[in-house]
């Protein structure tokens, strides 16, 4: 065989379809899109359009939300971790982080890193470092005689608190005083 012997299996390729091109192709002048009308003309476009009758995407009803705070985490149970375990894709000795589970391919890459859940049993005693795990899961480690260590920032529940107190001042009526502001009016008027 030889170089200029070489070519594809047959059906592999196709030749494209060249519209516009003489009445003896087929598809000469009107190129196959017929005479005249919306469909005939470039730059239009008909999707979801159904002739007037209600469309599809305004038939069914909307509902829920996209979440804009949501975690994107990759998921990965002690099963998973077990398995890897036992096929010594990692040392049970050494700390597991997460480059460590995304490099020996037991787990991708995400945008907000990796949680571990409780799903199946964990016998050997790790040392893990994750951005999130479940209650279950860190029970389940700790069991085993394990650690696991959380490296995405917890809520500052101080914050919320002060967020929520906040909150709650807002929506009162302008009729209605607090309470301080009363007595202070009390002493003005017993002067």
């Amino acid at each position: 065989m030889r170089l200029n012997e070489l070519s594809d299996n047959k059906g592999a390729t196709k030749a494209r379809k060249r519209v516009g091109r003489g009445i003896g192709s087929g598809t000469g002048k009107t190129g196959g899109r017929g005479h005249k009308g919306q469909k005939s003309r470039s730059g239009v476009s008909l999707l979801g359009f159904e002739g007037g009758q209600m469309p599809l995407y305004r038939r069914l009803p909307k509902r829920g939300f996209k979440n804009p705070f949501s975690k994107d985490f990759s998921v990965i149970n002690l099963a998973t971790i077990q398995t890897a375990i036992d096929a010594k894709k990692f040392d049970a000795k050494k700390d597991i982080d997460e480059a460590m589970l995304i490099a020996t391919g037991v787990t991708r890459k995400s945008p907000d890193g990796i949680k571990l859940l409780g799903k199946g049993e964990l016998k050997a005693k790790i040392n893990l470092s994750v951005s999130a795990a479940s209650k279950a899961a860190i029970a389940a480690v700790e069991k085993a005689g394990g650690k696991v260590t959380l490296t995405a920032k917890p809520k500052d529940e101080a914050a919320i608190e002060a967020k929520r107190a906040k909150r709650a001042g807002k929506g009162k009526k302008k009729s209605e005083k607090p309470a301080d502001s009363e007595a202070s009016d009390a002493a003005a008027s017993d002067e």
